[in-house]
């Protein structure tokens, strides 16, 4: 599963105090092996206290469906039906995930594929073990990999797992989905003025008139060191990728926690991507499929989301270069 990079939330208030009475409350929980920030904006401490509980409850209850690491998930128990031959109903919210991020491999040619699982859990033992993997498992698991061995009955809302031992790993878009779910909670229950930070995967919702939006922090390529320009948001998505905090150094190589699942390989490449959306789950896979597309095919996916832009920063000769689609300088504040 994927680690985001550290992102610095700030809010940035202008014109006069006649909105004061609004208040910022801010609640953290542990979720999805990350921590999980709800900021609500609102009149009440206590309603917006309830408001972020069941919030809370309702992000454990998608921990529930997506998770790779309950033996008893939604997915885990797809997955064990791998290979036999067998639809498998699933739930609405399962399915449509699934659905979204098969279309999300044939839009980035593979660069994103949430089969990779049995190549992630390679990378992740070779990480604690400070080895690289072997490179006949790599060869065997990567017969395992492969989007279009997942079928998909949209009108019996089921799935179909075509090969023996393969499993699904949501990490590069279940958090992102979770938080703009999480947000449209909150936005049901009153409190449109919110923002959902979900390890990094982050909806910035809408703000109190008077402020002009959510500001965010991004980190450079390879350090915590943060841009000298932040970003300035307001109902968007955005998440930023690359490997600050999970990495294999060996040998003077630097292998990624990001794997390539058209390789089944590390990449040893140092680059931070950002991506601005209109939703969550977008941002949360773009990213992925940007830190493995080259840089140019990287921004042509980017072009075909209406509102999408991305900032992808490499290290070259130690200095950070950016390239960035046409709209992106436009929310740096």
């Amino acid at each position: 599963m994927i680690k985001k990079l550290a992102v610095c939330l700030l809010l940035v208030f202008v014109g006069n105090n006649v909105f004061a009475q609004y208040k910022k409350y801010s609640f953290q929980q542990p979720k999805m092996g990350s921590p999980f920030n709800i900021v609500i904006y609102s009149l009440d401490s206590l309603v917006a206290a309830q408001a972020a509980l069941q919030t809370f409850k309702l992000i454990d209850t998608l921990n529930q469906i997506y998770s790779d690491y309950l033996p008893a998930s939604d997915l885990n128990q797809l997955c064990s039906h791998a290979g036999n031959g067998e639809w498998v109903p699933v739930s609405e919210t399962l399915f449509s995930i699934i659905k979204e991020a098969r279309q999300a491999s044939e839009l980035s040619k593979g660069s994103f594929d949430i089969t990779a699982s049995p190549i992630v859990r390679l990378w992740r033992t070779a990480r604690k073990q400070k080895k690289l993997p072997q490179k006949d498992s790599i060869e065997w698991a990567m017969q395992l990999v492969d989007y279009r061995f997942i079928l998909l009955d949209s009108v019996q809302q089921k799935i179909k797992l075509l090969v023996t031992h393969m499993q699904l790993d949501l990490g590069g878009i279940a958090k992102g989905e979770t938080a703009q779910r999480a947000y449209k909670r909150l936005v049901n229950l009153g409190f449109p003025y919110a923002l959902i930070d979900a390890g990094g995967d982050i909806v910035a919702g809408d703000v109190p008139p008077g402020i002009a939006g959510w500001k965010v922090a991004v980190n450079l390529p390879e350090t915590e060191e943060v841009m000298n320009r932040q970003l300035l948001l307001r109902n968007k998505a955005v998440t930023t990728s690359g490997d600050l905090y999970q990495y294999l150094k060996l040998d003077g190589v630097r292998y990624s926690h990001i794997i390539n699942p058209k390789t089944g390989w590390a990449l040893t490449n140092s680059r931070n991507v950002t991506v601005i959306t209109n939703n969550g789950s977008s941002a949360d896979w773009l990213t992925k499929a940007c830190s493995i597309l080259p840089i140019e095919n990287g921004l042509k996916l980017i072009a075909n989301f209406p509102g999408a832009e991305v900032q992808i920063a490499v290290l070259e000769n130690n200095q950070p270069v950016f390239y960035r689609s046409p709209g992106f300088s436009a929310f740096f504040k």
